[in-house]
């Protein structure tokens, strides 16, 4: 839990840190990003009117959250329903925050959001657990904030932050800190989950977010914003190229003959490209050698991962959206089946047997759950015997394809290892799959 903060300001900035801040309903997410936004000073002087009463010139801690509550359902309810992006930079570093909400019927919300975070901050508010108030009584976390913390881990997160709000509005903030922690460090250490930090701040008044509130709670550590400032964006270690087609753009009017007149665009899961490698085709299992990459602009580029870019092959062959193109000596077995761990999401509970749609990349193929391997506990983290899954379940089950799909562990690679499930009848997302 050491973070070394020896970085001095005027450093060049660090690569840009995307992150989330999850946890339980009313914890104080929305709040805390409004904060971060407004001591960093990346508020329009507009919106700086609406969160400031002008006799007082405090905060409103209610229009604080507004700033990230873009849908009119959410300012009506004083919820977050769907996830928010915002961007904003300090001295060292640019950040891309991603407001998930709480609520268990939008934690399909926050697994999309997880799915794609450097970093999660979890927050945990200290008024509603019943110990804050009795010193003896056992601190217990809350399901949400256990349930976003296990999904966080499952979807390799790398790091995870707990922030522990409202400590100002307790009898007792040092105790209450105290206690939390411990619970915290007992929960994680079960799971298997290294937290970064546990830092106590409260995100009403600001403290412990951007400044430091020196000695609150006995914490002589960073502030949130000097961890996040800190924290190593993971680079995936080295994979071979691949691509899955989303879209194939057609010259046929053209006069060269030296190459294919397609243009395969997509964006790069893993690996990169470069003309003259030689790649192949899946499901076809054809080869040809990439005579061009093209970026957005149609211009020579080399295609890193992430970046989205068109690939010319040095002749023509039947390649359609879903298909994939990976590196000739990549060894991606086509795979039928496959054990995965599995968020549920839908409403309607999984049974064993049912056909879904599995989308993996741009290629929709039928499956069937052939059975649920267990089920895990979020309240013991045990692995119990399951017949279903229901909303918002966390468990094991053995996947069938109509198709072969190239898939690897989730462990791997986070792309080829990813995989939605739909409902054929509604067409609602009905899970989140992460191959084993």
């Amino acid at each position: 839990m050491d973070i070394a903060l020896n970085a001095s300001p005027d450093q060049a900035l660090a690569p840009a840190l995307r992150f989330i801040t999850c946890g339980s309903v009313d914890d104080g997410k929305s709040t805390l990003i409004g904060r971060l936004l407004l001591d960093s000073q990346s508020v329009l002087q507009d919106q700086l009117a609406h969160v400031t009463h002008q006799a007082t010139g405090e905060v409103d801690a209610a229009a604080l959250a507004r700033l990230t509550d873009g849908l009119q359902a959410e300012r009506a309810q004083g919820i977050t329903i769907d996830v928010a992006w915002r961007y904003f930079s300090s001295t060292r570093r640019k950040f891309i925050i991603g407001d998930a909400p709480g609520h268990e019927q939008y934690t399909r919300n926050m697994v999309t959001a997880a799915s794609q975070a450097d970093c999660a901050v979890v927050l945990v508010d200290a008024t509603k657990l019943p110990w804050a108030s009795t010193a003896d009584a056992p601190a217990q976390l809350l399901p949400q904030t256990r349930r976003h913390t296990l999904l966080t881990q499952l979807l390799r997160v790398p790091h995870c932050v707990f922030a522990i709000n409202k400590l100002d509005a307790v009898a007792d903030p040092a105790l209450a800190f105290a206690g939390i922690s411990e619970a915290l460090q007992s929960f994680t250490q079960a799971a298997g989950i290294q937290p970064a930090a546990i830092l106590p701040l409260s995100a009403l008044k600001g403290w412990n977010v951007v400044d430091a509130h020196p000695g609150w709670c006995n914490y002589q550590g960073p502030t949130l914003l000097n961890l996040l400032e800190q924290l190593p964006v993971a680079t995936a270690p080295q994979q071979s190229f691949a691509l899955p087609v989303q879209w194939v753009e057609s010259s046929a009017a053209s006069a060269q003959t030296d190459h294919g007149r397609r243009t395969l665009w997509g964006r790069v899961s893993s690996g990169s490209v470069q003309a003259g490698d030689t790649v192949q085709v899946f499901p076809g299992g054809q080869q040809a050698v990439v005579a061009q990459v093209l970026d957005h602009a149609r211009r020579p580029a080399t295609g890193s991962e992430q970046r989205s870019v068109g690939l010319v092959l040095d002749r023509e062959l039947d390649i359609t959206r879903g298909d994939w193109i990976v590196a000739a000596t990549k060894d991606l077995p086509a795979q039928r089946q496959c054990s995965a761990t599995l968020t549920w999401l839908d409403n309607e509970a999984l049974v064993p047997g049912r056909q879904y749609w599995a989308l993996h990349g741009h290629r929709w193929v039928k499956a069937r759950v052939r059975r649920v391997e267990h089920q895990l506990d979020i309240h013991t983290l045990e692995q119990g015997p399951a017949d279903q899954l229901g909303a918002n379940a966390i468990g094991q089950v053995e996947l069938e394809f109509q198709a072969p799909l190239p898939l690897q562990p989730y462990a791997h690679n986070r792309q080829l290892g990813a995989l939605i499930l739909v409902d054929t009848a509604t067409h609602a997302t009905a899970a989140a799959a992460m191959v084993r």
